[in-house]
């Protein structure tokens, strides 16, 4: 099974409650994607109509992947770093894959994906992300091709007493 990407694809009731439940899915199973579990979809909801409508005023572009069946697999946004200098890379925020489909190589395809759409861009020349550590996760962007760039002991705190360190990495584009 291979999944469909589409960049920029039409937002409607469902696919916007497909990421919403894409969303409490990939965290209620442990993923580092702006919550910690137990989360609800109510409780997500503001942070994805934010995303949206950054996608929707041009700041933001939405990655989707596709199983074929049609169901709702993975995404990524590619934001623009909005500061006159920085123009030239792009943030990559909600890289998700459904729990129940990783490791079929699901999340590099994502990632080829996220490479391939920055570069469609124009003007780009590298993409950054963060990831919470403690997770491995930096391991794997770094088999994707990304560098890490910085990182911020115990950043993120997810629990009293259960910091987390605020990684950032890097794939430059040329």
């Amino acid at each position: 099974m291979t999944l469909t990407f589409t960049l920029d694809p039409v937002i409607g009731t469902v696919l916007r409650d497909g990421i919403l439940e894409l969303w409490a899915d990939v965290t209620n199973a442990g993923g580092a994607v702006g919550f910690v579990p137990p989360v609800a979809v109510d409780d997500i909801r503001p942070a994805l109509i934010t995303q949206l409508a950054s996608v929707a005023d041009g700041g933001s572009r939405l990655l989707v992947g596709h199983d074929p069946d049609g169901r709702l697999a993975a995404t990524a946004f590619l934001t623009r770093n909005t500061h006159r200098l920085q123009l030239h890379w792009v943030w990559a925020y909600t890289v998700m894959v459904d729990p129940r489909l990783q490791g079929r190589g699901y999340g590099r395809d994502l990632m080829a994906a996220v490479e391939a759409a920055a570069r469609s861009i124009g003007g780009i020349d590298a993409i950054r992300l963060g990831c919470r550590g403690g997770y491995g996760l930096e391991r794997f962007y770094a088999s994707c091709g990304y560098k890490e760039v910085g990182r911020v002991p115990e950043a993120i705190r997810v629990a009293p007493g259960d910091d987390r360190d605020d990684i950032t990495m890097l794939l430059p584009l040329h």
